[in-house]
């Protein structure tokens, strides 16, 4: 029995042709472009939880900015990861957004799979983790998915309060504006 064909992503070319120039290799299966830059360039992707073969991918929301994803990893350089940490066990607010920012990955990775038909080979153990697929779903591990998570679902107060503390997340240039270019097809 044949497979059902997954609905198209929610992605245009031009936005995959950006994307995949941010990242420097072919982006992973995704639904949608997230957020954007001030500049109107894709900044967070919404990632399908799975591939077409059913192995799992549990990062919901990805950077693809390349000046935000440097400006996230100077942040996480600088002791953020244990910063952001203790200020989740010390802050309720925090604690609870955190929480709440798990069930919506929970339930959108869920209906991500449902809408595209498709199967985990981990008999969806990976639908049971976290913010950037992380296991303790209490932990702060990847700063760049709580951003990311942060830019896609504003309101997400642990994102933005990490969000909040990187001086300058966006370039002033619009340099992924470059990257729309299509060198093959003379664009």
């Amino acid at each position: 029995m044949s497979r059902p064909e997954a609905p198209a992503p929610q992605v245009s070319g031009r936005d995959l042709i950006v994307i995949g120039r941010q990242l420097g290799r072919v982006p992973r299966h995704m639904s949608r472009v997230a957020a954007r830059c001030p500049h109107g360039q894709p900044a967070v992707v919404e990632c399908l939880p799975a591939d077409l073969e059913g192995r799992p991918f549990p990062t919901l929301y990805y950077c693809t900015c390349p000046t935000l994803v440097a400006a996230v990893g100077a942040l996480e350089s600088a002791g953020g990861v244990r910063a952001c940490a203790q200020r989740v066990a010390e802050m309720p607010s925090l604690s609870a957004s955190l929480a709440a920012a798990v069930r919506d990955t929970r339930r959108r990775r869920e209906e991500l799979l449902r809408s595209y038909g498709l199967a985990l080979l981990d008999a969806g153990a990976s639908l049971t983790t976290g913010v950037g697929g992380v296991a303790d779903t209490g932990a702060v591990k990847c700063l760049h998915a709580h951003v990311a998570h942060a830019l896609a679902c504003p309101g997400y107060l642990l994102g933005e309060t990490m969000l909040a503390e990187i001086a300058q997340p966006w370039c002033d240039d619009r340099r992924c504006a470059a990257f729309a270019t299509d060198p093959a097809a003379g664009t």
